[in-house]
């Protein structure tokens, strides 16, 4: 199945209008990511996006962008971690990052997984480490089970706005069956 997932993801890099050969050799990196957040989201757990101040844009991005009503999909579970939950940046100990998880396994019984995009050294990595499920792109920071990337890269923002279009693609795949997740 990760063969399929790797053949596909090349098929939808080279499709892409935009540059997006950087991203080629990348897809090793990607796919065993994607493969286990996918099927997490097609068992009908939530996201709960969380980034650093720097990145909230992309955050109020993604929350536009993955439930418009013009994609022709079901609606699906995404929130941001920060607009629910609004003294986040208050959780520091490890009691109260307990807490927090308590609150979070009761409120979403299926379960869910964090969507960390970020600095490797920001507070909110705390939460976001604390499991190897969590779906992460860090930067400057090379962590396991992590699609990293650089701050200083000048194609930052076009890097995070293509990895979000082959991610939506790749959900849209696995939810209209074009594609097989494990």
């Amino acid at each position: 199945m990760i063969q399929q997932l790797l053949s596909w993801t090349l098929q939808a890099i080279r499709e892409e209008s935009s540059d997006f050969s950087w991203m080629e050799e990348r897809r090793y990196e990607w796919t065993p990511l994607i493969n286990s957040v996918i099927s997490r989201i097609t068992r009908g757990q939530s996201v709960l996006i969380l980034t650093d101040d720097k990145f909230r844009w992309f955050a109020h991005y993604i929350q536009n962008k993955i439930n418009d009503a013009s994609l022709g999909r079901p609606f699906l579970p995404f929130y941001q971690l920060g607009r629910m939950f609004v003294d986040i940046n208050n959780i520091k100990s490890n009691q109260d990052i307990e807490l927090l998880e308590d609150m979070l396994d009761i409120s979403f019984p299926n379960g869910y997984l964090i969507w960390y995009i970020g600095s490797g050294d920001h507070p909110f990595t705390k939460l976001a480490y604390r499991s190897d499920d969590n779906f992460l792109w860090v930067l400057d920071k090379n962590i396991q089970n992590s699609f990293p990337l650089e701050s200083s890269d000048e194609l930052l923002d076009i890097k995070l706005l293509q990895l979000y279009r082959l991610f939506d693609k790749t959900l849209n795949g696995a939810l209209f069956g074009d594609l097989k997740i494990e």
